[in-house]
């Protein structure tokens, strides 16, 4: 029996994940968490097969939690679940530790698959984020702008990038408006953006929303 955890700050999201897991006789979702430091803190005094984490959470991000995870169990693997598309993540994940990366909108039998893979000790990467790594490999110059900001910074960055508010980005990260406004003057001044609006270009231009 693969035992699962489960890490996703949405309520119908676990719910209907779990559903598609648990459909398999051969998996058993252990515990739900709604956020990265739940997460962490079951990874650390539980025993499980995998991690299957979304990787936007309010608190302490799923990107925080994968590097957390990993550093207290190297050998727990963590496969990334995420609404965002591959290009804004995969690269970061996998070199973070990740065994796999997976977005929602993919089929059910996918996320069954990439947890076998991963517990058997693979890794589960598909054929776009194949060659995803072999283009960012590739470059003479892969450092682009916002590969300079930190998980957190990146998640603030994608937000503004889809036209949020500080207020909405506050409230979907848990994190306090003045937060928020440090995190983009960090932003402004790595990337050598000046405003919400090049940065929403930006991001169009980088594939990014």
């Amino acid at each position: 029996m693969i035992r699962v955890l489960l890490a996703d700050d949405h309520t119908i999201v676990r719910r209907g994940l779990k559903q598609i897991l648990e459909s398999d006789p051969g998996m058993r979702v252990v515990h739900e968490a709604s956020n990265g430091n739940e997460a962490i803190e079951y990874a650390r005094t539980q025993s499980v097969d995998v991690v299957v984490m979304d990787i936007t959470m309010p608190g302490k991000s799923g990107l925080e939690a994968l590097k957390e995870i990993k550093r207290l169990k190297p050998r727990l693997p963590v496969l990334v679940l995420s609404m965002h598309p591959r290009d804004q993540y995969a690269v970061r994940v996998l070199k973070a530790g990740a065994a796999g990366y997976i977005t929602k909108e993919s089929a059910p039998d996918d996320l069954v698959d990439a947890i076998r893979r991963t517990v058997r000790g693979g890794r589960y990467i598909s054929t776009e984020v194949a060659e995803l790594l072999a283009a960012h490999i590739g470059r003479d110059n892969p450092d682009e702008p916002h590969a300079a900001l930190s998980d957190r910074e990146l998640e603030v960055f994608l937000s503004i990038g889809q036209g949020k508010s500080l207020t909405e980005i506050a409230s979907d990260l848990n994190i306090s408006i003045k937060t928020v406004s440090t995190y983009r003057s960090r932003i402004l001044d790595k990337t050598s953006l000046t405003s919400n609006a090049q940065i929403a270009r930006y991001c169009v231009q980088y594939g990014l929303t």
